[in-house]
């Protein structure tokens, strides 16, 4: 019987990570946990999305509505300019779109989740779900048996091995005693009674361990079958779980593609037909009979002299008059940007703007003048150093010519004279400096 014992089998214990192994259920028992917190999860992922949702919505919006008040008082005229707008409605109603996917998924989304998790987990007053306790309660009662029948093997596996080597240790001692010569014979009777009573005890404690091998052998199908059951509990639980988190994700991806969205589509036919309705040769046309060749021309002709008839002196020709009938060339803002060269069209200028037909051939320049007024008798210094407005930058400007003024976004100085024909105003800084700038880049203050 000693060859039927392993001295090593008494340090080692056949351990596995089963789940039918004794407290391994509580890996599946943890699930119901981690639902709960993945339901958290989610709100908090959706919840995200639709801040970043929301901020866009509002950077189109801020984004049309910048750049309509530029195309609207800049140089684009006509059906050209209703398609350009028509963009900037696009951007508006495109972050409208946004908006209602970000409040789609806060409103529809996240309180989805938030109701299912309420209705799907139920807390108890000492912490903890109700799930939870259930799902624990019922593994503990399917292994509470088998529990105790591995106690038993474990005990009576641990008996016959302890045995198996009290027999070795015996028949190690007789070998010794039958080999030392020293040893009497009433020793060597008594080291033969201990091999044989060390058998004895092999041998019961080999039918013990066996007997209860064959008890939990008998005992398994319904350890499994109960185990099997509350485990499939479980199941459901997560199964509706991972439904609900399909459905969820489906109804998600329903709410941001935009691309199943009617309105997101009607948005953009509208752009199209806007966009096709502009009319090239409609717009020419417009545009020479405004402010080209189709206009109406009052052409000299010869008139005969009338006693009703007087003549007037412009306020700019008054101006220029001085002491000694000398005339002197006073520069308007016209004239100081013809110094720098053609600057070229840098802003928007007032449609109906009115244009003075009073010009000058001096070497000062020959840019047109606003219309003169009827109080001939104002000084026109006078008028321009009480015309002050005070404004601010929008953008940062360098200077390109030395007549031209550089600021910086958000710095204030003096409007002196109104908007040229080409964009340009003047203006004075706070350190004095005086010169042009381009007239949308600031706004009145």
């Amino acid at each position: 019987m000693s060859g039927s014992y392993d001295e090593t089998a008494t340090s080692l214990e056949d351990t596995t990570d089963s789940f039918w192994e004794v407290g391994h259920y509580k890996r599946t028992v943890k699930r119901i946990d981690d639902g709960h917190r993945l339901c958290n999860d989610l709100m908090n992922c959706l919840q995200d999305r639709a801040k970043i949702e929301k901020a866009y919505s509002q950077q189109l919006t801020d984004w049309a509505k910048r750049w309509r008040q530029l195309v609207e008082k800049g140089p684009q005229y006509g059906t050209l300019e209703r398609a350009w707008c028509a963009l900037l409605t696009e951007a508006e109603k495109v972050g409208e779109l946004h908006q209602d996917v970000r409040n789609r998924l806060v409103s529809d989304d996240v309180e989805k989740v938030r109701n299912w998790q309420k209705e799907a987990f139920h807390k108890q007053m000492i912490g903890g779900f109700k799930e939870t306790k259930e799902a624990e309660d019922g593994f503990r009662k399917a292994q509470k048996p088998w529990a105790k029948k591995i106690k038993e093997v474990e005990a009576a596996k641990k008996a016959y091995h302890m045995a198996c080597k009290e027999e070795n240790l015996a028949s190690s001692r007789e070998a010794t005693g039958k080999a030392d010569a020293s040893v009497t014979a009433d020793q060597q009777r008594k080291l033969q009674d201990k091999v044989e009573k060390c058998k004895q005890d092999v041998h019961k404690a080999q039918e013990r361990y066996e007997k209860v091998l064959d008890d939990i052998q008998k005992f398994t199908p319904q350890y499994m079958e109960s185990m099997d059951l509350v485990f499939e509990q479980c199941q459901q639980l997560e199964e509706k779980r991972l439904v609900f988190l399909k459905e969820i994700l489906l109804d998600i991806k329903h709410h941001l593609n935009l691309a199943e969205s009617n309105s997101y589509a009607a948005v953009y036919n509208e752009l199209e037909k806007s966009i096709q309705s502009s009319d090239v040769q409609e717009d020419l046309r417009w545009f020479r009979a405004s402010h080209g060749p189709g206009m109406h021309m009052n052409w000299p002709q010869f008139e005969e002299w009338n006693t009703d008839y007087t003549h007037s002196i412009p306020r700019k020709e008054k101006a220029q008059k001085v002491e000694g009938g000398a005339l002197t060339n006073v520069m308007s803002t016209s004239d100081n940007s013809s110094q720098g060269g053609d600057r070229g069209s840098v802003s928007s200028y007032e449609k109906a703007q009115l244009y003075t037909a009073d010009w000058s051939d001096d070497e000062g320049g020959s840019s047109p003048y606003p219309a003169a007024d009827s109080n001939e008798g104002t000084n026109q210094y006078d008028e321009e150093s009480t015309w002050k407005v005070r404004v601010r930058a929008l953008y940062d400007y360098e200077g390109q010519e030395q007549d031209e003024l550089s600021f910086k976004a958000g710095e204030e100085l003096t409007k002196l004279e109104d908007e040229d024909e080409q964009g340009w105003c003047r203006g004075q800084l706070d350190n004095g400096r005086q010169g042009l700038y381009p007239a949308n880049y600031v706004e009145p203050i």
